[in-house]
C-alpha cells in the first residue's frame, strides 16, 4: 500500500499536519508523498486517497473544453440513421429525448436527458468556472463549481450510451439498414475526452491549490470533510470549505432504508407490465424487460440478452439485496468482514449508473421508430417504474455512510458530540 498508518491510539507519530482522515473508515493515515502515476489506499478499507506527483489542473481544463466543443457536434448530428420504407430517418439524441417528452413520458425523458446531456455538460462547465474562481480567488465560484463536480460525476453516462446505441441497431437489424452518422463519431470522442477528464478530476487537488492542508495547524483531527476533505477538529462548519460538517452523514441509515423500500415496491411493475411496445405490419408486440430477454436469446442473440440480462434485472437486485446486507450489518454492530463489506458497497456503486442502458436503448428506439401503424415503437408503463427503481437505488447508494460499517457500538451519536463541544 502506498500510505502509512499512525499508531493504534490515534496519536499521530509525526506533525499532525501530515495526518489525514480515510473518508472512508476515518482511520488516520501518515501522508507520504508518492511519485506520477502512484496512488495511494487506505490499508484497512481499500478506499483510494490520493494520487502521487503534483496533478495538472490546466490538463483537466483542456480536456473540459475540448468535451465542450464536442458536445455540440455529438448531441444535435445524427449518430445513426435508418432507411425505412425508402426513406431515410435520422436520430439524434434531443429528437429521442424530445418524441418522449411529447409522447407523455416526461419523467423518462427528463431522466435521459439529466444523464445523457446535463451532467456531462455540467461538469465540464464547472472544470471551467472551478478554475475561474481558483485563479480569481473568487471562493463562492470555486465552492459551488467543485460541490457540483462532486456530485454529479455519479450521473455522467455517456459510455452507458454508447453500449444502449450498438444494443438498438442489433435490435433494428431485422427491421431496417443501418448506418452510421457523424454524430456517433462525436459522442465516441466525447466519451474518451470525458472519461479522461472523470478519472483525473478530483476536488481535492483544487482546494489543496485553494489552501493547502499543511497551513492548518491542528491539535487533533478527528472529522473528515467529505466537500473538501480536510481532516479538521469537531466542529459545526468546515475550516476550509464553510460548509456544514457531520461526524456522519445525517439520517443515513434511515434514509437509505426509505429509498431501498421505495426501490423494492417499483421493482415488481417494473419487471411485470410491459417496458416496450412494438407494433409492426398491424401486430403489437408487448415486451417486459425478461420477455424481452427471452426474445433476443430466442433471435439468437446470446451476448446481447446478457448484456440486457445483467444491466436491467440482475443489477437492482443486487443493488437492493446487497444495500439491504449492509444496512443490516451496520445496525447488528457487526464487527466481521468489513473489509469484505466496502467491497461490495464499491461494487453496487460502480454497477448501478449501468441500470440506465434499457432507458436509453427506448430513447433511441423512439427517435428513429415512430411511424405509425406499419411500425411503431412506444415505451410502456413498466419503463417508468424501472426509471424509478434505478433513480431510488442510485439515491440509496448515495445516501449511505460507508464509514458506519467500521463504527463501533459505543460511538457517541452527533448530538452527543456537538453537546461536547458547546460545553467546551
Amino acid at each position: 500500500m502506498c500510505s502509512q498508518l499512525i499508531d493504534g491510539n490515534n496519536e499521530p507519530t509525526e506533525s499532525a499536519s501530515h495526518i489525514r482522515l480515510c473518508h472512508g473508515c476515518e482511520l488516520p493515515i501518515n501522508l507520504i508523498l508518492l511519485e506520477r502515476g502512484k496512488s495511494a489506499y487506505c490499508p484497512r478499507c481499500g478506499t483510494h486517497l490520493y494520487r502521487g506527483g503534483s496533478p495538472s489542473l490546466s490538463g483537466n481544463l483542456a480536456l473540459a473544453i475540448a468535451c465542450l466543443l464536442l458536445y455540440f457536434p455529438s448531441h444535435f448530428f445524427p449518430f445513426i440513421s435508418i432507411r425505412l420504407f425508402g426513406v431515410m430517418i435520422p436520430a439524434t439524441l434531443p429528437s429521442g429525448i424530445y418524441t418522449l417528452f411529447d409522447e407523455g413520458f416526461i419523467f423518462l425523458s427528463l431522466l435521459i436527458f439529466f444523464c445523457s446531456s446535463i451532467a456531462p455538460f455540467l461538469l465540464c462547465v464547472s472544470v471551467v468556472t472551478a478554475h475561474i474562481g481558483l485563479k480569481s480567488k473568487q471562493f463562492k465560484v470555486l465552492k459551488y463549481s467543485l460541490y457540483t463536480i462532486r456530485h454529479f460525476k455519479t450521473w455522467v453516462m455517456i459510455d452507458v450510451f454508447l453500449v444502449s446505441i450498438a444494443i438498438s441497431c442489433f435490435k433494428l437489424q431485422d427491421h431496417s439498414d443501418i448506418y452510421l452518422g457523424t454524430g456517433l463519431y462525436g459522442f465516441i470522442m466525447l466519451q474518451c475526452m470525458t472519461l479522461l477528464l472523470v478519472t483525473r478530476v478530483g476536488i481535492h487537488s483544487y482546494w489543496e491549490k485553494y489552501k493547502p492542508e499543511r497551513d492548518y495547524h491542528f491539535k487533533k483531527r478527528e472529522l473528515h470533510c467529505l466537500h473538501c476533505h480536510l481532516s479538521q477538529p469537531y466542529s459545526d462548519v468546515c475550516a476550509r470549505c464553510k460548509k456544514p460538517i457531520f461526524r456522519r452523514k445525517p439520517y443515513s441509515i434511515k434514509t437509505t432504508w426509505a429509498y431501498i423500500v421505495a426501490a423494492s415496491i417499483a421493482i415488481f411493475p417494473a419487471n411485470l407490465i410491459p417496458i416496450s411496445i412494438l407494433i409492426t405490419n398491424g401486430r403489437r408486440i408487448e415486451d417486459t424487460i425478461f420477455s424481452g430477454v427471452a426474445s433476443l436469446v430466442k433471435s439468437g442473440m446470446w451476448g446481447i440478452a446478457l448484456i440486457i440480462f445483467v444491466a436491467s434485472i440482475a443489477v437492482p437486485v443486487i443493488k437492493i439485496l446487497g444495500l439491504s446486507y449492509l444496512l443490516i450489518s451496520i445496525q447488528l454492530k457487526r464487527n466481521l468482514l468489513r473489509r469484505q463489506r466496502m467491497v461490495i458497497y464499491f461494487i453496487i456503486k460502480w454497477i448501478g449508473r449501468w441500470s440506465m442502458m434499457d432507458l436509453f436503448v427506448i430513447c433511441i428506439m423512439m427517435a428513429v421508430i415512430d411511424r405509425g401503424q406499419i411500425l411503431d415503437f412506444s415505451p410502456g408503463f413498466g419503463a417508468v417504474a424501472f426509471g424509478f427503481v434505478v433513480l431510488l437505488t442510485m439515491f440509496a447508494t448515495e445516501s449511505l455512510d460507508p464509514r458506519l460499517i467500521w463504527d463501533e457500538g459505543s460511538m457517541k451519536s452527533e448530538t452527543d458530540r456537538r453537546e461536547e463541544i458547546s460545553n467546551g
